[in-house]
């Protein structure tokens, strides 16, 4: 990405801290392609501007902006950005010369830029070296030498393309559409199901039309893609409406204009009311795509994805980001990196998806579209693993009623609100009765043993602990060492000394699982024929991930439980091209597919391989107890 930021980052970093709860250095220091060292001098002087109103805290590694004078942190907050705007900023420069020379019908001196932008030459020739690199990508160049003159270079399409994604509120803030074309637009999406957003988009591409094609810079002949979305039901609306905005500017609109303005209609967002998006023409091609995106999840994963009425709503959501990636209509995610750092299985899944997409449709998928999908996988587990299901738990205190009152109270924050709370007085417990129980809290030692789990809470807890605690034991019944426990990794329940292999005996990848399948179906933990379902899996698709990871997987048939082993490579062996240091060998029980214990250990996995200091010290473990060592992490 180019950084047009340049000497005003602390403007960006404010406004991405304004957009989301909290971002790490490094995504910012991506963003900005400088360093995080720089980053952090940046905090530090952007801070000093807010001491006043505002301050940003660094929680582990992550910043938060905590504002606590929103009225003085507004004006702080519009005098940075206006700084940002015009000529103090690189940005502000170089949208001022991309405008001057999209308008020019002919060259433009750089001394006359000069002059107009009250700057020394040196400092224009050095924004048009960065203007250059950020016209690249769209296929866009500025021809011509200093002293005879500039001219932008390149089609119609991406000079508008880069006007909508970079610089159209700079170029069109003093020259928006007239209010009675912005009532026309209303009208003739009144009954349509395209959201506010949508048409606000429709707006800007309108105003870029006109501006464009009433000053001689027709966008020209398209591709024939273009011309196939005049058979769209959303061509007719936006059709009759140009006819209409043309009759009223005394002009024939041509249809090329007429599909220019379309993109934002046909890239849409999925509408959100579920009548509104069935009124939609739905792709019949987008069935068969998603059967063979959720067959490639299952075939790699093993994950199985239900939800009827989410997968529906997917087919649009595919249809709508198709026609954004092959039109090249940019939709923004303002929660890339949130999605990539807080559901990673829901990103791998997404990065599934893109692969299918590309080989079948010959198309990129961007970041922030990847972005969107993972928001749906992430659904899609989220609805059928059961992570959220309700408990039925008792409170166990035997200090008296109120004070199990205020425990109760405390763990209805914890827990889900439809969870169901007994009180129960230490007096009436008895084993039958804690049974019926999906968890026991208790202030107390219990009169009696118990299978359930049982979390023991003082009066006042802390809540953060107590969430781990609970999620562990969501999955007691299926973890062969059930330990409620502070660490995050619910993996290590499944753990122990006979599921663990250090292979400095092996030279080939196929030897090392050779050698893990062996031990599991010599110990009863797999059954005979593991070993050669893992062999076939893997002559179907490696699963072998990058930082020499690998997660082969089937079905074992020897019990109805999860099996995981871990073998780590103190020199590492080959697959094909890649390098492997660390197995994590999973033996799925036959219902895995929707099971929501391997959603989390695909969770915790794909976890490691991006922690690389955690990922080296699993690799490096000796021991089954130096594993445990690692594998531990708190809340």
């Amino acid at each position: 990405m180019d950084n047009t930021f340049g000497d005003n980052r602390s403007a960006y970093i404010l406004l991405a801290l304004c957009r989301t709860p909290a971002i790490s250095s490094s995504a910012l220091a991506k963003k900005l392609q400088v360093s995080e060292r720089t980053v952090s001098n940046d905090v530090k002087q952007l801070e000093a501007e807010l001491r006043d109103c505002a301050t940003i805290r660094n929680d582990q590694g992550r910043y938060v902006l905590h504002v606590f004078d929103a009225a003085r942190f507004q004006a702080v907050r519009a005098r940075l950005l206006a700084e940002e705007s015009g000529f103090n900023s690189l940005g502000g420069r170089m949208d001022y010369v991309f405008g001057r020379l999209a308008r020019s019908q002919a060259p433009v001196l750089t001394d006359e830029l000069a002059y107009e932008m009250n700057m020394g030459r040196s400092t224009l020739v050095s924004d048009l070296k960065r203007l250059r690199a950020a016209l690249e990508p769209y296929g866009l160049s500025i021809q011509g030498r200093t002293s005879q003159g500039l001219t932008l270079q390149g089609r119609e399409q991406d000079i508008r393309q880069y006007i909508l994604e970079r610089c159209y509120d700079s170029l069109y803030r003093d020259r928006p559409l007239d209010e009675d074309l912005i009532e026309l637009v209303r009208e003739a999406f009144a009954a349509s199901p395209i959201g506010y957003s949508t048409q606000q988009r429709f707006e800007r591409s309108l105003t870029v039309m006109l501006d464009r094609s009433l000053t001689d810079h027709p966008i020209g002949e398209l591709s024939p893609a273009f011309y196939r979305l005049t058979i769209r039901p959303e061509f007719e609306t936006v059709h009759a409406l140009m006819e209409r905005i043309g009759d009223s500017l005394h002009t024939d609109i041509p249809v090329e204009e007429q599909l220019f303005v379309l993109l934002p209609v046909i890239g849409m967002r999925t509408p959100s009311d579920a009548e509104e998006m069935r009124s939609i023409q739905l792709d019949p091609a987008m069935g068969p795509l998603q059967d063979k995106i959720f067959r490639q999840i299952r075939l790699e994963m093993e994950l199985r994805i239900h939800a009827p009425d989410l997968r529906e709503e997917f087919l649009y959501h595919l249809m709508f980001m198709l026609n954004r990636l092959r039109f090249r209509v940019q939709l923004k995610s303002p929660i890339v990196t949130e999605m990539r750092e807080k559901y990673p299985l829901a990103w791998r899944m997404a990065s599934i998806a893109a692969r299918v997409v590309r080989e079948d449709c010959g198309l990129e998928v961007t970041e922030d579209e990847h972005s969107y999908l993972a928001s749906y996988f992430s659904v899609f587990l989220e609805e059928q693993g059961g992570g959220g299901a309700p408990f039925r738990a008792a409170v166990v205190c035997g200090t008296g009623r109120v004070t199990a009152r205020l425990a109760a109270a405390q763990l209805r924050r914890v827990l889900d609100s439809s969870s169901e709370l007994i009180l129960l007085s230490r007096e009436k417990v008895a084993p039958e009765l804690l049974d019926g129980f999906d968890l026991i809290f208790t202030t107390v030692e219990l009169p009696c043993r118990t299978e359930r789990p049982v979390i023991h809470i003082r009066e006042v807890f802390n809540e953060q602990e107590l969430r781990h605690k609970i999620e562990k034991a969501r999955y007691w019944d299926q973890v062969d060492v059930p330990m409620l426990d502070n660490n995050w990794f619910v993996m290590v329940g499944l753990l122990d000394e006979s599921r663990f292999f250090v292979l400095d005996d092996v030279d080939t990848y196929d030897r090392a699982l050779e050698r893990m399948a062996s031990s599991l179906i010599a110990q009863g933990q797999a059954d005979p024929k593991f070993l050669s379902r893992l062999r076939a899996r893997e002559a179907i698709g490696s699963t072998v991930f990058d930082d020499q990871v690998a997660i082969p997987h089937t079905v074992q048939c020897a019990g109805d439980k999860l099996v995981l082993a871990v073998g780590v490579c103190p020199r590492p062996v080959r697959q094909g091209e890649r390098e492997v240091r660390t197995i994590f060998l999973m033996g799925l029980p036959r219902d895995a597919g929707q099971d929501a214990l391997l959603v989390r250990v695909y969770e915790e996995i794909i976890s490691i391989i991006k922690d690389k200091r955690l990922l080296d010290e699993i690799a490096r473990a000796d021991s089954f107890p130096a594993l445990l060592r690692a594998l531990y992490r708190q809340a």
